[in-house]
């Protein structure tokens, strides 16, 4: 028996002082509502009403227990009303800074398509795994290695001017004497300034024998799209904010290099459903490769 709906029935029939008029204030049939009471009868053992042809009338029994039915009812009213603001509320979220306006709306968007409301706060990789340990968000995408990660961004090099090849090799920036200028640069920007890409690059620069400074960190995104877009210096990044930025975007030859992206949470909360209801939301926002999907800590 479902005791608040039964005492929703019975408090709208005792009230009313018919099964008929009651049934209808309570948004239910009247047969439904002579079953709800009459199991409510037969769970206490005694008559809640004495009916006659036109009226329902309280017995004594029922006269003392409608006002602790009444309380049910409202309890359970509130705890209704209650559940819906807690999913109404938004949930904080940290995000990349890296993904455009454009994408985090169509993410919340369609959040709102599985019933959450999200608060995202966009920040770089450091930051957002601080935000998450000091509880200020509730669940955070991280970056991590691919082979921790459950969604993996493809990156390559930009420039400003068609390259006029399929992939873009590093090597090409070696300086040469009778090179005028200086030195084309390679720039990281703080969402890959992190050690699973930062590193092999690094080592990659060094044993092309190029110079420290061709393997550059910008301190945002736009100063490094600054710096490209007036010159013949390349961005690392991913095919989506070379779009953006107009910029002609090829994979790396000698390398291949992806972010890394997890999802974690606060730990009051698991991440697998956050995980499993905006899953695909996820990759059409990060710009993940989808052809490697894959589940169980592995890379897509």
């Amino acid at each position: 028996m479902d005791l608040v709906a039964a005492s929703r029935a019975f408090v709208s029939v005792g009230e009313h002082g018919s099964f008929t008029v009651g049934a209808a204030a309570a948004r239910m049939s009247q047969p439904v509502a002579s079953r709800r009471v009459a199991a409510l009868e037969e769970r206490f053992g005694e008559r809640l009403f004495e009916r006659t042809s036109r009226r329902a009338v309280l017995t004594p029994f029922g006269r003392d227990l409608l006002p602790a039915a009444r309380q049910l009812v409202r309890a359970a009213d509130l705890l209704l009303h209650e559940a819906d603001a807690v999913k109404q509320r938004p949930r904080p979220v940290a995000v990349p800074d890296v993904c455009s306006a454009a994408a985090l709306a169509r993410l919340m968007a369609d959040a709102r398509k599985q019933g959450l409301t999200l608060d995202l706060r966009a920040a770089g990789p450091a930051r957002r795994l601080e935000l998450l340990h000091s509880q200020q968000v509730r669940a955070a995408l991280l970056a991590v290695p691919p082979d921790e990660a459950t969604w993996c961004v493809p990156l390559g090099l930009a420039g400003a001017r068609e390259q006029g090849v399929r992939r873009v090799y590093l090597e090409t920036l070696r300086p040469s004497r009778l090179s005028p200028g200086p030195a084309r640069r390679a720039w990281l920007q703080p969402e890959d300034d992190v050690p699973h890409v930062r590193d092999p690059l690094t080592r990659l620069r060094d044993a092309l024998g190029l110079r420290p400074s061709q393997l550059a960190a910008a301190r945002d995104l736009t100063t490094a799209a600054a710096e490209v877009l007036g010159s013949d210096d390349l961005l690392l990044c991913s095919p989506a904010q070379a779009r953006e930025l107009g910029l002609d975007w090829r994979p790396l030859g000698e390398v291949s290099l992806r972010r890394g992206y997890a999802l974690a949470t606060a730990p009051q909360d698991g991440p697998q459903q956050l995980e499993a209801r905006l899953d695909d939301a996820l990759v059409r926002c990060l710009g993940a490769d989808v052809p490697e999907r894959a589940t169980g800590g592995t890379t897509r």
